[in-house]
């Protein structure tokens, strides 16, 4: 069992890198990772006579003395340039100089202070660099100086969409939609929304609509995509995106839209591809690194998971499903303390996700040697998934049963190591008590002959004492003279008979001293 749980991450995305319709702004946040706004579209062409469209050509239906302030010269051509250098960085692939983006658009404003177009910039370039609050502000100071520019009014509403507020960002893109009848973008947007909530015949209308009023809104194509790929017409919705793709090559959310039909259709393999194609035009376009995550995890390719997961936590720290996931990947590939470290990032976040304290007891009970703590974590994992508590077969009740074996076990152990040492610790102490003694009979033990300085009646000094003298001194060899063999020694007068027990009866022993031991012998 490599991993337990693969959480699916659900991640808050503010503002993704989406395309309107030529024009300013993207789409809201999707259910499926999609339709967020692109933080913006800059607003394109030299402002004439009011300004041009913001994200697209110059105000064709604006008569000459329409009511719009006039522009200077200078402020026109100090606002090309600002253009042109922020199309050049986009197709640069490089890092964006944003201060110096920045600074040209000031210029612009400097020359003339109408030019609302440049207001519109600065909001798109705050948001790319993550301030809404600030981006806001540009939008409001552009709608200040020129009413008629909507698609600042659009990305306000995305704004509100990001943050949650569905409702007041649908209500804004209808009011856009009622006052500027040829806002192609956001019936595209508000399309999005009824698809979201399922009304995919209505937002199907509204996109169908949007492209009469601009051939080229690919906002208005996603939706379509969409709304087939609900509808399950997988082959159409893959023909909506390859034309889309004629408009735009550089829309990372077409090649995402289009690996998500691959999904549908079982096709992994090329779905991965698309996704790191969205990647190519957007390194960090979030939604395919979540979905490369996923698929890696799911494939076992950990260290590809771990790339994309870091990803997403730099756009994101406070994901705690993304901590999680990171947890169980670098669980799968044996880096058990930085898992426990990401387990801890995402309590921190949210301390109801049921997963995390699954994969740590996991860990604690297989590779920590922590049993006790797993048990712990088992119980609190089934507590917060009542679901998989109610099925008796689950695999967590197998996992807790196997930790509390193992808890009494060592129990048992360590009660009969106690028991074992205890013995020894007595049998120290009665050895301690009682010195150890050498067995009876053996030299210096209590009863043994010579344990004192009397000899035994009978002994050696017994006989001695009875042996004739001439003996004694034919033994000891000294001052005897030599017989001659003719003559006959007298034979030794025979020993005392009570010295010398009968051939048939044993010899007495002596008397036993009253206080020596039994030897036993």
């Amino acid at each position: 069992m490599r991993h337990l749980r693969l959480t699916a991450i659900a991640l808050a995305l503010a503002s993704l890198a989406l395309q309107g319709c030529v024009t300013a702004g993207g789409a809201g946040k999707g259910k499926d990772g999609t339709g967020a706004p692109d933080k913006g579209h800059p607003a394109e062409g030299t402002p004439d006579k009011g300004g041009g469209k913001a994200g697209g050509k110059a105000e064709k239906s604006a008569p000459p003395d329409d009511g719009q302030p006039q522009i200077s010269p200078k402020a026109k051509v100090l606002f090309d340039e600002a253009v042109k250098a922020q199309e050049g960085a986009k197709k640069g692939g490089k890092g964006v100089d944003y201060a110096s983006l920045e600074n040209k658009y000031r210029a612009a404003i400097d020359a003339d202070d109408k030019l609302a177009e440049a207001d519109y910039n600065l909001g798109v370039l705050s948001e790319r660099q993550g301030d809404p609050d600030k981006a806001i502000g540009h939008y409001r100071d552009a709608l200040r100086k020129k009413p008629s520019l909507y698609q600042a009014a659009e990305n306000i509403a995305v704004i509100q969409q990001n943050r949650g507020d569905v409702q007041g960002a649908a209500k804004a893109y209808e009011e856009i939609v009622t006052r500027s009848p040829d806002a192609a973008s956001a019936r595209a947007r508000l399309a999005e929304l009824y698809r979201q909530q399922g009304q995919g015949e209505k937002a199907m209308e509204l996109a169908r609509q949007s492209l009469m009023r601009d051939p080229k809104c690919l906002a208005a194509y996603k939706v379509m995509m969409r709304v087939y790929k609900d509808q399950k017409q997988l082959s159409i919705a893959r023909l909506v995106a390859l034309r889309a793709m004629k408009l735009d090559e550089a829309d990372p959310e077409l090649y995402f839209t289009l690996a998500k039909i691959l999904l549908d259709e079982k096709e992994v393999t090329k779905a991965r591809l698309q996704f790191q194609k969205a990647l190519d035009v957007r390194p960090d376009f979030l939604p395919a690194h979540v979905e490369l995550a996923r698929l890696s995890m799911e494939l076992e390719d950990y260290p590809s998971a771990e790339e994309h997961l870091r990803r997403i936590l730099q756009a994101n720290g406070k994901n705690a499903e993304a901590h999680l996931d990171l947890g169980v990947a670098y669980k799968s590939m044996g880096e058990f303390d930085k898992a426990m470290q990401e387990y801890d990032e995402a309590e921190k976040i949210d301390s109801s996700l049921a997963g995390l304290y699954l994969n740590r007891a996991v860990i604690l009970h297989r590779y920590k040697d922590a049993p006790e703590r797993a048990i712990e974590l088992y119980k609190k994992y089934l507590a917060l998934a009542p679901e998989v508590a109610a099925d008796p077969d689950n695999q967590v009740n197998a996992l807790l049963k196997e930790a509390e074996q193992i808890v009494q076990a060592k129990a048992e152990a360590a009660k009969a190591e106690a028991e074992a040492k205890k013995m020894e610790e007595q049998q120290k102490a009665n050895e301690k008590n009682n010195p150890a003694q050498g067995p009876p009979g053996t030299p210096g033990a209590p009863g043994a002959p010579g344990a004192s300085g009397d000899q035994p009646a009978g002994g050696p000094a017994a006989k001695d004492a009875t042996e004739p003298a001439a003996a004694k001194g034919a033994a000891a060899g000294k001052g005897a003279k030599a017989t001659p063999a003719a003559a006959k020694a007298p034979p030794p007068a025979p020993p005392p008979k009570a010295d010398k027990p009968p051939a048939d009866k044993p010899a007495e022993k002596p008397a036993k001293d009253p206080n020596e031991p039994d030897d036993g012998l």
